[in-house]
């Protein structure tokens, strides 16, 4: 059985030139580009203008068919819609209480309640985060 090598560690000299080995050969095989231009066989429309900037040019009359479907896209699928186009959104499309309930009403609500121990807990909680911070 042949012995196994032992890896000699490298030192920072020897390390230094691989680095400066594989920069030689990526700068090889590297092309940089630093000009760049439009394609002049595609259409480049400009739409709007810089948002912070008035141009006078583009005020004008506001385009109705454009805003009213913007104004649509923005509202809830409730309001957009009569009934529910996916079955994702039948699941709380009815969003009114089939029954009134009373909050005051004890057999249906559980407020939260707190005795000496969850009292403590909960100061001994606000300090351990305030020391933290």
């Amino acid at each position: 059985m042949a012995r196994p090598v032992e890896k000699i560690p490298k030192d920072a000299v020897q390390q230094l030139a691989i680095e400066r080995e594989t920069i030689r050969k990526e700068r090889r095989s590297q092309k940089l580009y630093t000009n760049f231009n439009i394609n002049f066989r595609t259409k480049f429309h400009c739409i709007t203008g810089k948002p912070n900037v008035r141009d006078v040019d583009m005020e004008g009359e506001e385009d109705q068919h454009l805003s009213r479907i913007l104004r649509r896209n923005i509202l809830e699928p409730k309001m957009k819609y009569t009934m529910p186009q996916t079955e994702a959104q039948e699941i709380g499309w009815i969003t009114t209480p089939l029954i009134y309930s009373d909050p005051r009403d004890r057999r249906l609500n559980f407020p939260h309640q707190s005795n000496e121990i969850t009292k403590f807990m909960a100061q001994f909680f606000k300090q351990k985060d305030n020391s933290e911070k």
